[in-house]
């Protein structure tokens, strides 16, 4: 019986796994190379091909940014591999631009703050939410060598006092 109703939370986790929200892509070298200020989610635009090929996790966000172009917001050099199935008509361009779906008041934002301040957008990752993709964006100021060192040593220090403070609380304690 114990089993059955293993394999019945086994079923009920995996849908529910299916139906919520599944990142495809991460772009990791953002973090190291941008400060972020501010994040926010924008949905995408794609062909059908596209999306077959998101579903089987094929993206590349690593060289991906955002800009504000004829006033609408358009995502660059986003690379999406065409689907194993598609070819010919169903087939897409893997690095075409790609339209990003905000409201107008966030594109006017977003346009004053990345011409006023000289800040980049910056795809942070992209995700499947309610059976739509969306793109996780950043208003991003880089970061130069000597704040990324910075950060590092910063995280390092952390680090060793975690270290040494649980070492502490392992030999107080016994």
């Amino acid at each position: 019986m114990a089993r059955a109703k293993k394999q019945i939370a086994k079923r009920a986790a995996a849908r529910e796994d299916r139906s919520g929200d599944r990142t495809v892509a991460t772009n990791r070298r953002a973090r190291r190379e941008y400060e972020f200020l501010e994040t926010f989610e924008a949905g995408i635009v794609l062909q059908g091909s596209e999306v077959k090929s998101l579903r089987e996790g094929k993206a590349q966000l690593s060289e991906a940014y955002a800009r504000v172009d004829g006033g609408e917001l358009w995502l660059f050099q986003l690379h999406i591999p065409p689907w194993s199935f598609a070819t010919g008509v169903g087939a897409h361009d893997p690095d075409r631009k790609r339209k990003l779906l905000v409201h107008r008041a966030q594109i006017d934002e977003l346009m004053g703050k990345t011409q006023q301040q000289s800040l980049t957008l910056i795809p942070v990752s992209l995700y499947f939410k309610d059976g739509k993709a969306k793109v996780q964006l950043a208003l991003a100021k880089g970061r130069r060598l000597y704040d990324k060192r910075n950060v590092i040593m910063a995280r390092d220090a952390e680090r060793e006092a975690a270290r040494a403070s649980k070492e502490m609380g392992r030999w107080s304690g016994a």
